[in-house]
């Protein structure tokens, strides 16, 4: 089992996020990842930036985000930031991506949602090429290059890998096909994860993706008060996902006390998740020390 952290990401004071990375590191997590929220009224600073500076901040943990919402991004621009942000970081990058649902407000992103897994995939398939081939000619439904290059290319090779970000069965199978691992959402349930790694399991041994990994974003709170876990943690959730209309999001998470979360993860990985990604909502530093202290050692 192993374990990665979400970086701070919520009104951030640059300074406190160093000193959690440099300590995050230390204690041996696998990975610090960060998620994207362009709009939405709780303050988050945007993945790619916090990445460039966690690059800065380290040097070996792993970076990533899930996930990148790419059909409101341009594929060219990306590709361009994520190579950078592999070569800054001597090759520690991961790649979040996901279709994002129908919802988004796409005028805003001088986008649609029509044909979006079109979109979607088209995109991918053409940052794929701009980190692999030194010259690339596209003809697609929404982007065209003639004899292009992108320089330099990732440090690692083929290129970063990718994780997706889904939900329906198409999307499952699509990540399979297409991408290199897949890692459960946090806004989703412990059970609604043991159906999609059915479906995954089920797809890696059809399409022969024996190495395709699978991991689980879980956000949690550790408290030796089980009601005042529960109270922050909704709490949390409720200003993260306001601008989705959600609900209550409380029975998503995992918290309580040490026990509690130990019991809680231990669903999570017995469902599949070969690694997850902790992500406490509140006191990040505190919630840190106490998940490397008192549960990670009891799911060794």
């Amino acid at each position: 089992m192993r374990f990665a952290i979400a970086t701070p990401q919520f009104a951030v004071d640059p300074a406190e996020v160093r000193r959690f990375l440099v300590r995050a590191e230390e204690l041996g997590f696998i990975g610090a990842w960060t998620q994207e929220q362009i709009l939405g009224t709780k303050p988050v600073i945007s993945p790619l930036e916090l990445m460039a500076y966690a690059a800065a901040c380290t040097e070996r943990i792993r970076l990533g985000c899930a996930v990148f919402v790419t059909p409101l991004r341009n594929p060219v621009h990306l590709a361009k930031s994520i190579t950078s942000l592999d070569q800054l970081s001597g090759g520690r990058i991961d790649v979040g991506v996901g279709v994002g649902g129908r919802f988004r407000p796409f005028a805003a992103f001088d986008s649609g949602p029509e044909h979006l897994v079109t979109r979607f995939t088209e995109g991918l398939d053409l940052m794929k090429r701009l980190w692999t081939e030194p010259s690339v000619t596209f003809d697609g439904q929404f982007w065209q290059l003639k004899d292009a290059g992108m320089e330099p290319k990732p440090v690692q090779r083929p290129h970063p890998p990718v994780w997706f970000g889904a939900n329906h069965p198409k999307a499952l199978r699509r990540a399979v096909r297409l991408g290199d691992g897949f890692i459960g959402a946090g806004s989703s349930t412990t059970e609604k994860f043991v159906d999609q790694v059915k479906l995954v399991r089920a797809a890696t041994a059809e399409l022969g993706r024996p190495d395709f990994r699978i991991a689980k974003r879980v956000y949690l709170a550790v408290d030796d008060s089980a009601e005042r876990a529960k109270a922050r943690i909704g709490e949390a959730l409720g200003q993260l996902y306001a601008h989705f209309g959600l609900g209550d999001l409380t029975s998503v998470a995992v918290y309580g006390t040490p026990d509690d979360v130990v019991r809680g993860l231990r669903e999570v990985r017995d469902a599949g998740a070969e690694w997850i990604l902790l992500n406490p909502m509140f006191d990040e530093h505190e919630q840190m020390e106490r998940l490397a202290a008192e549960v990670i050692p009891q799911l060794s």
